[in-house]
Formats: C-alpha cells, structure tokens, sequence
C-alpha cells in the first residue's frame, strides 16, 4: 500500500511513517521541515505540493497542523490557512485521486469549555456525544476540519475517520503551578488515568481506523488510554482522586513512593475511549496499570517508539517561562 502522511517531521507523523515502513508500505511524508521521514518538502497550504504528493497514493493520515502550544505565537489567519485551508486541499485531492482512506487527527481541545464541569458538580465523562465549544483558534480550526471532513463522506462518498487524540507529547506541562508542584514524568504518568495516551497506541489507532474506514464510512473517536474509572466513581475523583485510585489500584501507592510521586488530589475530567473500542476494535496497551507493571520491573514507563522519537518541541526558540508562551 503507498499512503500519504501529513506533518511527517512530527511527533505523531513520524511515529507513523516508522511504523508503515516497518510494515512494507510505501510512505509519501510531506512537511515543511527536512527528516529522514519527509519525502517532499513544503506546506499543505500549498495546493500543487499537495497534488504531486497524491500519484498512486491510497490513503491519506493527516497530522500536520498547529498546534495549541502555537496559539501565542502565531497568528489566527496561520491557523485558518493550515488547519483549515490545508485540510480542505487535502480532501478536494483526496477526492480528485479516488483515495480509499483519509484519517484525520483530530484534538480533544476540541471540547474546549465543554470540558469544565462546575464548581461542586462531579468530574465529567467525557465522550464523543459531548457538543465541542471550543476557546481558542486551534480547537476552532480543528473542529471546522472535522467538519470538513463531514461534509466530504456526505456529498462525495470520501471515507473519513476523525480521531480526537488526547495528550501524548513528550514535552514539559505548560502549567507552571503543575511543574512546581510534580515532577514531569510524574504528571505524564497520572495522566494516562484520564487524558493521555501513548505515541504507539496513537499510532495503531490510525492504522486500524484505516482498516475500517470502508465499513465505517464516517466516524470520530476520542483516542485516549483505557481509564480503569468508572462513572459511578465520578464524585469521588473531583474530591479526593488518591482515594479512588486506591480502591481500584491500591498496589500504585508502592511504585509512586519509590519514586517520591503523588497523584493529583482531583480529576475534573475523564476521557472515555469506549466507543473506539467497540467500533474500531482499538485496545491500546498502555494504561495506567500497565505502567505500575513496567515500573514494578524497572522498566521505562513509555514504549520504545516514544522513546525512539523523543523530545521535538514546537517551536525552534526556547522560552524562560516554560516550553512555550500560553495565551
């Protein structure tokens, strides 16, 4: 198979490319920054790129994008033009070409202020049938490509999966109080309870929605790892989170205090990947009781492929104030 992969400089585009050529496809990487994984270099804002990148390509993983930790540095008609503009040329293309598969990444930021539960209510569960209300231009821009890619599979027949992947960069939190408060692998690995997953789940779950996208047609999924709460466990998690935890995982508390770890005394939100499971058949491996199995071992709490790609950053300028300036 030869595929086209978006953004394959990238976390995600990279953690892609790896895998499809592991596998024997033929991978098409386009980006506007040089890697071993970019094959063409330029800007899918740039529609003729765009179009040279297509000959004999059978589907499509678009990663590239602006991302949040962009939103203060770079201004809101950049985000209209890539995020929007970028994905438009790419599904116009995509049906010009006969693509069989365009799978798109997607953010959880697309729920925005939908994600905030009031004060004294119990966390959220928070699933696909939430309405997004986005608060900034990239949650804008990314649920306007959804759209896009809506309104594609409705009048063209184009088959789209949207994949709403929840945290899995590598960097530092943009939350100062947090970094003083936790240490960065501590932060990470707490938040595979609720709102992370790992680059190498993320990636099987593009892989297998690229299987399904002929029986599914349209679908948008939240790729997050399985969380081991339920909803019943919701009012406990918004007021004392360890407690909760302790009930379900009490063996956690051994591996946190080795480490000099603590988990967040509340959790306002809990990202379900349920619907994943049941329609893509999605079964990500890292969840937080497999990371206490591997820290019990000794072992590294991440898969070697989030290893293998490391820290990238979003920006080629470091910040004083944290990993990047926040809006």
């Amino acid at each position: 198979m030869k595929v086209l992969v978006t953004g394959s400089s990238g976390h995600l585009g990279e953690a892609l490319v790896r895998t499809l050529r592991e596998r024997g496809d033929e991978v098409i990487g386009l980006d506007i920054l040089p890697s071993p994984f970019t094959t063409h270099l330029g800007s899918i804002i740039d529609r003729s790129m765009v179009r040279k990148c297509f000959e004999g390509v059978d589907g499509v993983f678009h990663a590239a994008t602006l991302h949040k930790p962009h939103v203060a540095t770079h201004g809101s008609q950049v985000f209209v033009d890539t995020n929007i503009t970028g994905t438009l040329n790419l599904l116009e293309e995509s049906v010009a070409h006969r693509i069989k598969f365009f799978i798109f990444t997607s953010t959880t930021s697309v729920f925005g202020d939908a994600l905030i539960p009031p004060e004294g209510d119990p966390a959220l569960w928070v699933t696909e049938e939430i309405n997004p209300v986005p608060k900034n231009i990239y949650g804008v821009t990314k649920y306007a490509a959804e759209n896009l890619c809506q309104l594609y599979y409705r009048n063209y027949g184009l088959k789209c999966i949207v994949l709403r992947t929840s945290r899995f960069f590598p960097e530092e939190d943009d939350d100062p109080k947090a970094r003083s408060l936790y240490a960065d692998d501590n932060i990470k690995t707490n938040e595979f309870l609720h709102r992370r997953v790992d680059i190498e789940d993320a990636v099987n779950a593009h892989l297998i929605a690229a299987s399904r996208a002929k029986d599914i047609g349209i679908g948008t999924y939240i790729i997050s790892a399985t969380t081991p709460f339920l909803t019943t466990d919701l009012p406990g998690l918004r007021t004392d989170a360890p407690a909760v935890l302790n009930r379900l995982i009490p063996n956690y508390e051994n591996e946190y205090s080795k480490l000099g770890w603590k988990m967040f005394p509340s959790i306002d939100r809990v990202y379900s990947n349920d619907l994943a499971r049941k329609e893509l058949g999605w079964n990500p491996k890292f969840d937080f009781k497999h990371l206490m199995e591997r820290l019990a071992k000794g072992k590294d709490w991440r898969s070697e492929l989030a290893k293998v790609i490391g820290l990238k950053g979003y920006h080629p300028e470091r910040f004083s104030k944290g990993p990047y300036p926040v809006k």
